[in-house]
């Protein structure tokens, strides 16, 4: 019997990508269809993200979330819907002001992360397990927010996805488990490759796997250059994968991608080593995810 994996298409983020691939959906209405259209190609769950229509900015929105879960819930094409509650982190230093940080900080309290989640129910969320420095941004989230926002997720029945950027993160992803913050079993996803993060690399996913729980469920995934290679590393020793824009907005060097593509390419290599794509349903069972209709 071949393996099965959940394929998660992380269809659009909050960076600035929009200006170097025009395929980078930013409406309501463009997300949900590209999350429409990367389920049909093969993938499991889609990831959202929020945009500003007008900026093409990150958004906080709710009834922008709530567009496009909308349009999402009443398409003919199912797909397992995971929304962001990792928003309103961003510091950006500055010389002048340093203790409220300069122009671009755009912080959120962990009532307001995850009003979109609460509100909308969709059966899984990210929840950033640490701070970490990205690029010359800090993302932001203290221990005691994150303690706050995991109970807010678990009393919403939600599935989290704990998201480990660095093994510290993953070291406060297990004390939040080992304090009754998680339901059920944990789901770790590894977030390789990130300025300056945990590295890219199958030792990584190696050591980070050999520190989850017994009965923990867990994924990873590279950005860049290393998304698709990653697809298949992490697949053959034995973990969910994830491709989409939000991590990488190319093909191959110098070719846009859409994220239907790169969920396509991301399931021929699956299959390549006999690797099978769970259904959206057979993910809501296995881990034991919301139903659609909110229920389990």
């Amino acid at each position: 019997m071949a393996q099965k994996v959940m394929l998660t298409a992380a269809v659009t983020g909050a960076g600035d990508t929009t200006e170097k691939n025009p395929n980078v959906p930013v409406t309501p209405k463009e997300i949900a269809e590209s999350a429409i259209e990367s389920a049909k190609a093969g993938a499991t769950v889609a990831h959202v993200h929020a945009r500003d229509p007008k900026t093409g900015g990150i958004s906080h929105n709710v009834e922008h979330y709530r567009e496009i879960v909308d349009r999402i819930r009443e398409a003919d094409t199912d797909v397992v819907i995971n929304i962001t509650s990792g928003g309103g982190g961003d510091f950006i230093p500055s010389l002048d002001t340093p203790a409220t940080g300069g122009e671009g900080t755009d912080i959120q309290t962990p009532q307001e992360r995850h009003k979109p989640v609460g509100e909308l129910l969709p059966e899984m969320c990210t929840l950033d397990c640490g701070s970490t420095n990205f690029g010359n941004m800090i993302y932001m989230s203290p221990t005691d927010w994150l303690r706050e926002q995991a109970q807010l997720v678990k009393d919403s029945g939600v599935k989290p996805e704990l998201e480990c950027f660095d093994t510290g993160h993953l070291r406060f992803a297990n004390q939040l488990v080992a304090e009754g913050l998680i339901a059920d079993d944990p789901m770790y996803q590894f977030c390789l490759g990130i300025p300056w993060g945990a590295e890219a690399d199958v030792e990584t996913i190696s050591y980070m796997n050999s520190r989850i729980p017994e009965n923990a469920h867990w994924s990873a995934f590279g950005i860049g250059r290393m998304q698709l290679p990653m697809v298949t590393q992490t697949a053959l020793l034995g973990g969910n994968v994830r491709v989409g824009l939000e991590d990488n907005i190319y093909l191959k060097k110098g070719v846009p991608a859409t994220n239907e593509q790169l969920v396509d390419q991301a399931v021929k290599q699956l299959h390549s080593n006999n690797i099978e794509v769970m259904t959206p349903q057979e993910a809501r069972d296995q881990y034991n995810l919301l139903q659609p209709n909110g229920g389990k």
